[in-house]
């Protein structure tokens, strides 16, 4: 079983989330252990004080390393500490598939300025960022990856076959879907998904996931 542990200033920011949709049904089948720590529970003054003014000026806060380092050092073992952080390496399908077969990850939280250098020299094993933004604190993007990762995990998804034909699975994006009513408004559903001719569903397929990854994303195409 995979456990997430998550270190945060806000653990309340994770309460509903993790009590919904396959997020929960995967954490009531033993599948995966997520918990949210409370940073603030690992400082040591009357204030709670998690972070402070830089060194050398400048606007904002940063994060303290004690608290982080203790907080982390306190859950023990050997896990792999991923900060979230908008310098981090870029997520994406291939990674959420390398975390997946990890044992334990501790996801780092960060907010303000950042956290303290120390933290990324000495503790963090990896730093991820969810995209080429800032969010308000490193809730959001830890929450992304735990979708990402926890999906993954063998026995969450109802139809494990569906993975394999996701977008960014095979390098494009997905080829598009169509459900009942077979007419819409005027729209029809293209004939060759009624056909019953697979060897012509797959080409249409195929063709139209390359057409959908060369208007939307031509990137991955190189």
């Amino acid at each position: 079983m995979l456990t997430i542990d998550i270190v945060t200033l806000f653990p309340g920011f994770f309460e509903s989330p993790l009590e919904e949709s396959l997020l929960e049904k995967a954490r009531a089948k033993g599948l995966v252990k997520i918990r949210a720590h409370n940073l603030r529970d690992w400082t040591h003054d009357r204030h709670k004080t998690a972070d402070d003014k830089p060194f050398g000026g400048g606007a904002g806060m940063v994060m303290k390393p004690e608290p982080i380092f203790e907080c982390v050092e306190a859950l023990g073992g050997k896990p792999w500490v991923v900060l979230m952080d908008p310098q981090g390496e870029p997520m994406s399908q291939t990674l959420a598939e390398k975390l997946a077969k990890k044992k334990h990850l501790v996801l780092i939280a960060g907010h303000y300025e950042g956290v303290d250098q120390r933290v990324k020299d000495h503790l963090v094993d990896q730093e991820i960022s969810v995209g080429d933004f800032v969010t308000m604190g490193g809730e959001a993007p830890a929450l992304c990856l735990i979708e990402a990762v926890t999906r993954l995990l063998p026995g969450v998804l109802g139809n494990a076959e569906s993975i394999k034909h996701e977008s960014f699975q095979t390098g494009m994006l997905e080829h598009p879907h169509y459900t009942r009513p077979r007419e819409f408004r005027g729209w029809k559903v293209p004939d060759v998904l009624v056909s019953g001719d697979h060897k012509e569903l797959d080409a249409w397929r195929k063709k139209t996931a390359e057409h959908a990854t060369r208007s939307k994303r031509p990137d991955l195409l190189k």
